[in-house]
């Protein structure tokens, strides 16, 4: 285009600006989804735990490596309802301090929203309780009480705007767990269930999205 003329596309933005006549154009990249080739040098892996056998995805891009697990457990013994969640551990092997914030995460098409975490040392009255209905207590999950999710940091309602940074040449680890909003999220066979349809999530690290994108066969029982 020449004179007057700009573009902008979603996914890759590329768009032209127009100085004194002349045309400048460039590229940003929007978002590195695992197990779609990406032109600008992200690669998708998947690694098994060495301790479990579990399959974790992995985004790599330059010195910076993003992987993802995900689990689903029901909600109680007294209560119909999943729980899917899931841990991504950033490493971070550059220089400087890296920033990692929520993004979302969908399950079939549906947004979901995060739950008020409620950790052991803050209790809820009744009518913080009866206001709050979107409640998780990790200390009653076993994803979380059998290591197969971190306590080192997790995203709740009342912080998902929050950035946590990443120092240089170290990792952190940080989860999430959400209420399945389907009325029949589970497929059972004799091998056992697992949620149906996809999960889809994503971190923004830096101003850069990292979209983990799991079928719901994939998902880790991770509940008694």
């Amino acid at each position: 285009m020449a004179g007057r003329g700009c573009t902008f596309l979603l996914a890759v933005f590329s768009f032209t600006s127009c100085v004194f006549g002349q045309e400048i154009k460039a590229e940003v990249v929007s978002a590195f989804v695992w197990g779609e080739d990406s032109p600008f040098g992200a690669t998708s892996s998947i690694i098994q735990d060495p301790l479990t056998g579990y399959a974790i995805h992995e985004i790599r891009y330059g010195t910076i490596e993003v992987s993802s697990r995900i689990g689903f457990e029901g909600v109680s013994a007294y209560e119909v309802g999943t729980y899917v969640n899931y841990t991504t551990t950033i490493v971070n092997g550059s220089d400087s301090t890296l920033s990692v914030r929520y993004g979302g995460i969908s399950i079939d098409g549906r947004a979901v929203s995060l739950p008020w975490v409620i950790f052991p040392d803050k209790k809820l009255n009744k009518r913080e309780r009866k206001n709050k209905t979107n409640v998780v207590e990790p200390d009653k999950l076993q994803c979380f009480t059998s290591g197969f999710l971190s306590h080192d940091h997790l995203f709740s309602a009342d912080g998902s705007s929050q950035t946590l940074n990443v120092d240089p040449k170290t990792a952190l680890t940080v989860s999430s767990v959400v209420r399945d909003p389907r009325s029949y999220p589970l497929r059972c066979s004799l091998e056992g269930c697992h949620p149906v349809g996809t999960i889809r999530y994503h971190l923004t690290v830096n101003s850069q999205d990292y979209v983990f994108v799991w079928p719901g066969r994939s998902a880790i029982y991770c509940g008694k």
